[in-house]
């Protein structure tokens, strides 16, 4: 592929605000030649690639900041332009101003996701492993960071590839007979293309699946904290996250609406729902949350259920039980500080108050977590899924027509989508309003 040097762009590639230091980004055509206008000190048009040069930066003879400018050469850069990294002190006025040198000096303002569109246009790496810088940065979880690094290091790229590169060998032979419709030719074996198709759907099948488990990577799994007022609920979530983020009080009905908030066990990120008490009432508010309630308990992966008296826990189970048979349940006993008798076993002693059983019950979530484990390959972007699915329904239409004996022109055409899915999820296939929205999401010196 050949290299699109296109005109400079300059941004802060770090994040704003006062630091250490802050290092602008200046890419494209001429942006070395750019940076040598307003650097006093070594060449950097002569300069080595992957090399830094302490200089001042001028507007003048008026000194901007000491600076290290650092040189990457086309096309051993991320861009795969001539690109160069000015390192300065951390002063938002200071980067505002070598800014606006770069500009004044013939480079425009990047915009979001610029940087990382160009080495994509450049065969730096293609779509799949693009959006993955995006989830990198946003990575707050090792698990998302795991997700995040194995398809920027072309983990699900190449899986797919190898899947494309398969059918298009099966494509081409398709492709073939048509140019000798006539002659009532097989260049395609319509068997071995079955078992093509098949296989490939089997490996297609696993990464549509796992779509809702790497949502939940990136997202949190969902906890829900269900019991009847007034027995814990918001002092358990109050211990969890090692904050007042809901209100207690002695007051039954406290909580009115969902209380909702993440934090990280063990590298796995969960999202704690503290939901209203579920109790009969004619206060039309806190029925408006109970019913709240409910739907969290649908949406959630575990379901904590907080009891204190006996009467409390049948309650739950002859109300929501039947809601929770494909969730995992953990009963909890509440005020165990208390020493109330228990006469059902709990799966978990606590007393959030004093915070008993807290790291208990953290490392059983986690364990859950561990054991609902995906494999590397894990789908977290709604793109991939839509794009996967289309494709898999295309093969199946192949499937159909294999079955019916249909002619080569509705194979072939039926073989074109599936490919063409493939080719949109890859990159392979763009338009300017896909590249627009999926790099549009970027932070701007990114």
């Amino acid at each position: 592929m050949s290299i699109i040097h296109q005109e400079p762009i300059c941004a802060l590639a770090t994040a704003p605000g006062i630091g250490a230091i802050g290092v602008i980004r200046i890419s494209g055509e001429n942006a070395i030649q750019i940076v040598d206008k307003i650097f006093k000190g070594k060449k950097l048009a002569n300069a080595a690639s992957h090399t830094a040069h302490f200089g001042l930066i001028q507007d003048g003879q008026k000194v901007i900041d000491e600076v290290l400018a650092t040189v990457f050469k086309s096309p051993k850069s991320f861009t795969k332009e001539d690109t160069v990294e000015i390192s300065c002190h951390g002063s938002p006025f200071i980067a505002k101003e070598i800014i606006k040198l770069l500009i004044k000096n013939g480079s425009k303002l990047a915009q979001p996701g610029e940087f990382t569109q160009r080495a994509f246009l450049n065969g730096q790496f293609d779509l799949v492993q693009a959006e993955a810088v995006a989830d990198l940065i946003e990575a707050d979880s090792s698990a998302a960071h795991l997700t995040a690094i194995n398809q920027l290091r072309g983990g699900f790229s190449d899986h797919l590839k190898a899947l494309r590169e398969e059918l298009i060998h099966f494509a081409s032979m398709v492709e073939l007979e048509l140019d000798f419709g006539e002659e009532d030719v097989e260049f395609a074996d319509r068997d071995d293309l079955k078992k093509l198709i098949s296989a490939i759907q089997n490996q297609l099948h696993p990464l549509i699946d796992s779509f809702d488990a790497g949502n939940v990577i990136k997202e949190g799994i969902p906890v829900a904290i269900i019991g009847q007022p007034n027995v814990g609920k918001s002092t358990l979530l109050n211990a969890l996250l090692k904050e007042e983020k809901a209100i207690v009080t002695e007051i039954a009905g406290t909580t009115r609406d969902s209380i909702e908030d993440t934090m990280v066990i063990k590298g796995v990120k969960f999202r704690f729902i503290d939901t209203a008490g579920i109790r009969s009432t004619e206060d039309v508010v806190e029925s408006i949350g109970i019913e709240k309630s409910k739907s969290v308990l649908n949406k959630a992966a575990i379901v904590l259920f907080l009891y204190d008296q006996e009467a409390e826990r049948d309650y739950l189970l002859e109300h929501f039980e039947a809601l929770t048979k494909d969730k995992k349940v953990f009963w909890i006993k509440t005020k165990s500080d208390l020493n109330s008798v228990v006469k059902n076993k709990a799966d978990l002693l606590i007393s959030a108050k004093e915070g008993k059983g807290i790291s208990q019950l953290e490392t059983a979530l986690y364990d859950v977590a561990e054991g609902n484990k995906q494999g590397d390959l894990v789908l977290t972007n709604l793109r991939h899924f839509d794009l996967l699915v289309k494709t898999n329904e295309a093969l199946s239409e192949v499937l159909n027509g294999l079955e019916m004996g249909i002619t080569g022109d509705f194979l072939a055409q039926d073989i074109r989508l599936a490919l063409h899915h493939l080719g949109e999820l890859t990159g392979t296939i763009t338009s300017d309003d896909l590249l627009k929205n999926i790099f549009g999401r970027f932070c701007i010196g990114k």
